[in-house]
C-alpha cells in the first residue's frame, strides 16, 4: 500500500510539473509592423522584463529600412519600452520610446527659385535652388535623426502563445512638431 501510495504521490507531483511546464507564459513575440514607430514598418521583438507576469513592463526593437535604384534610402530602429494591463488574451498596451533614423534623399525635385538671365551665354542663370526637403509626416532636421514616440493601443496575445496581433495610435513628435494621429498594425507571433 505504501509503494502505490508513494508511486500515486510521483505520479501527481510528475504530472504538476509538466502542467506546469505547459503553461509557460508566452512573454516574447516577434512581429511585423505596418506604420507605428518603425514609421513606414518595420520587424520586431518585444518581450516582458518579468517572465511569469503578461500584464507587466517590456520592451520592444524594431528594424526597418528600403533602398531604391535611384539614390533613395531609409533605415529605422524603433526602441520602445511598454506595458500591458489586461488579463490573456486581451491586453492594453502603453508605451514611449525613440526612433533612430537615417536616410538618402536623392531625388531630382529640385527646382530654380531666383536667378538671372546671362546676356553672354544667352541662357537663365540660377542663383537659388530650393526644393522638397525629406519630411516623414513631420519636417526633420538632416540625416540621421530621433523622433519621439508613444503607444497607445490593443495588443491580443493567446494564453498559451501562438499568432498574435496588435492596433495601435501612435503619436510622434520631433523639435518640428507632433502629430498625434499617426497609427499602427501588426501581426506575428507570440512565444
Amino acid at each position: 500500500m505504501k509503494k502505490t501510495l508513494l508511486i500515486l504521490a510521483i505520479l501527481i507531483f510528475a504530472g504538476s510539473l509538466k502542467a506546469q511546464e505547459n503553461s509557460r507564459l508566452p512573454y516574447q513575440s516577434i512581429f511585423v509592423e505596418l506604420g507605428g514607430p518603425g514609421l513606414p514598418y518595420s520587424f520586431n521583438y518585444d518581450f516582458r522584463f518579468n517572465k511569469e507576469k503578461m500584464d507587466s513592463w517590456g520592451l520592444r526593437v524594431g528594424a526597418s529600412g528600403y533602398a531604391f535604384s535611384g539614390g533613395e534610402s531609409f533605415f529605422s530602429l524603433p526602441v520602445m519600452a511598454n506595458r500591458l494591463y489586461g488579463k490573456g488574451p486581451h491586453y492594453f498596451e502603453m508605451g514611449f520610446g525613440l526612433t533612430f533614423f537615417a536616410f538618402d534623399n536623392q531625388s531630382d525635385d529640385y527646382y530654380c527659385l531666383d536667378g538671372y538671365f546671362d546676356q553672354n551665354s544667352g541662357q537663365y542663370v540660377c542663383t537659388n535652388y530650393g526644393g522638397n526637403d525629406y519630411n516623414f509626416i513631420l519636417d526633420v532636421d538632416g540625416s540621421p535623426s530621433l523622433m519621439g514616440t508613444m503607444n497607445f493601443g490593443y495588443r491580443r496575445i493567446p494564453v498559451d502563445g501562438g499568432f498574435m496581433w496588435k492596433i495601435s495610435l501612435n503619436p510622434i513628435f520631433n523639435n518640428n512638431g507632433f502629430w498625434p494621429l499617426y497609427a499602427g498594425v501588426g501581426l506575428g507571433y507570440a512565444f
